[in-house]
């Protein structure tokens, strides 16, 4: 009798490229999702970079794809939202031009006024580090506001 016999050729044994490639995406997804959980209660684009986070871990794990999906599910419905009547997509468009330019004041960082209680070593920390993030969260807002635009309206 005619056994069948598996004619595929073994796996290729890891490489050290493979190894590094598939660690980076670990950090980088994890990294993500610590942003993502910490922008959910800061200032930041928190929702967004959860998603993205479960989206890079759910290249290689089951428990990351079933994470995602009601979190991406959450977000559409948010964007959804978002741009649903007139005064929403208005205010939106004005919170986030708001959030960019108080990125740019926190970045030249004025001198502390005199009602500021604490030494003004305290006014506006973080320089152009935090004013960056709150730059790029402004304008990420603003994409996301066309992009919901286009999409659901």
């Amino acid at each position: 009798m005619n056994h069948l016999v598996d004619q595929r050729p073994p796996p290729d044994p890891p490489t050290m490229q493979r190894w590094v490639k598939r660690r980076g995406l670990e950090i980088l997804g994890w990294t993500l999702v610590v942003a993502g959980a910490a922008g959910l209660v800061l200032p930041g684009p928190g929702l967004l970079l959860l998603a993205s986070g479960l989206a890079v871990l759910a290249t290689r794990y089951a428990w990351a794809r079933r994470r995602l999906v009601p979190v991406k599910a959450r977000a559409r419905r948010l964007a959804a939202q978002g741009v649903s009547t007139w005064p929403k997509v208005v205010l939106s468009t004005l919170g986030a031009l708001c959030l960019t330019a108080l990125g740019v004041v926190w970045g030249i960082r004025p001198e502390a006024p005199g009602w500021w209680p604490l030494a003004d070593g305290w006014w506006l920390v973080g320089g152009w580090g935090a004013g960056a993030t709150l730059i790029f969260s402004g304008v990420l807002a603003l994409v996301l506001i066309v992009y919901s635009f286009r999409r659901f309206r």
